[in-house]
């Protein structure tokens, strides 16, 4: 990138479920250090003060902003720090130095400094999230609908047959024409 200082720090953070693992590097990219956050208030937090007692920070460039890293990312953002979604992690650095959590971080803090990434955080508070939240709910409702008639059709069938003549020819009704799995 052409505006980051020698001196600028870039942070390049590899996200997980309960630990971020971030590393730091300076504009020229040599590594200034390495640590291990708790995915917390607190450990967000922790994160901003480590980072910024290395110097300025030009960017913090997030693998993961629309998973494990969106809490981060939106606490990095509310302090008006530029927050960069990394994609997939450098397979050629991946094969000479292995998979290791460090290794990711770093080949993130160096995709923003080579200028490789430039992807926009997924925040996931716009509409296009609360739209996505209400389909998933809307899905797991039909799927759990579905589910419950063919259970119900398989107790039937293994009832006594004094039961099952009870339910002969009854459907579920028209809801069964617009879900033929439950008809």
């Amino acid at each position: 990138m052409h505006d980051i200082t020698p001196e600028a720090v870039v942070i390049g953070i590899d996200t997980h479920k309960d630990v971020h693992v971030a590393v730091a590097i300076n504009g020229l990219g040599v590594r200034l250090a390495t640590a291990s956050f708790p995915v917390t208030s607190a450990g967000y937090r922790q994160v901003v003060n480590w980072a910024t007692g290395h110097g300025t920070v030009h960017a913090f460039g997030i693998e993961g902003t629309g998973s494990y890293g969106a809490g981060l990312a939106r606490a990095l953002a509310a302090k008006g720090l530029r927050v960069i979604e990394v994609g997939r992690v450098n397979r050629q650095l991946r094969r000479r130095h292995g998979k290791t959590d460090t290794v990711d971080a770093e080949s993130a803090a160096r995709a923003v400094l080579a200028g490789e990434a430039d992807g926009e955080p997924k925040f996931g508070d716009g509409t296009v999230e609360m739209i996505r939240h209400l389909k998933i709910a809307r899905d797991t409702a039909l799927k759990a609908r579905t589910q419950a008639m063919v259970t119900l059709k398989t107790l039937l069938v293994n009832a006594p047959q004094p039961l099952r003549e009870r339910f002969i020819g009854m459907t579920c009704g028209p809801a069964c024409k617009r879900n033929p799995v439950a008809g």
